[in-house]
């Protein structure tokens, strides 16, 4: 006898306090990664987050893609994208923070961001920003012009 296996899709409502579910800016972005942030994380390790927006610059949902540790997690292109194609969204904004406290984007950061721009080109589920973030502030890739 052969097996099939069935694929769900689970969504969990998280009671969660943000100032606005519609995306208009950066800063926008940037204030609910931190609310969705695990709490005393953002120092001590490094961690990715996607959120996934509808037509309208809604937050439809927010994904954690993973956890690592001190200077680096890993990032699944193929990971992010099923849960975007999971959950009907347009568009996507991912973050990760630097436990360091230096915002600037290191190569791999770039070689990511690029990564996951053309994949979201080919299917037509832009990413519209990459935000590292640390307890001092942000750094956007699309304000920067580097999307």
């Amino acid at each position: 006898m052969r097996y099939l296996n069935e694929i769900r899709i689970h969504y969990k409502r998280r009671s969660l306090e943000i100032t606005s579910k519609t995306i208009d800016s950066s800063h926008t972005a940037e204030s609910i990664f931190r609310s969705i942030w695990e709490e005393g994380s953002l120092d001590h390790r490094e961690s990715f987050y996607a959120l996934f927006l509808s037509r309208s610059s809604q937050v439809v949902s927010y994904f954690r893609v993973s956890e690592g540790g001190l200077s680096g997690t890993v990032a699944d292109v193929k990971l992010i994208f099923q849960a975007a194609l999971g959950c009907n969204a347009s568009s996507i904004i991912v973050a990760h923070n630097h436990p360091s406290g230096n915002l600037k984007p290191s190569q791999a950061d770039k070689d990511l961001t690029e990564k996951l721009r053309q994949a979201g080109k080919m299917l037509e589920l832009p990413l519209l920003d990459h935000l590292i973030l640390s307890s001092e502030g942000y750094f956007s890739f699309a304000d920067e012009g580097l999307l």
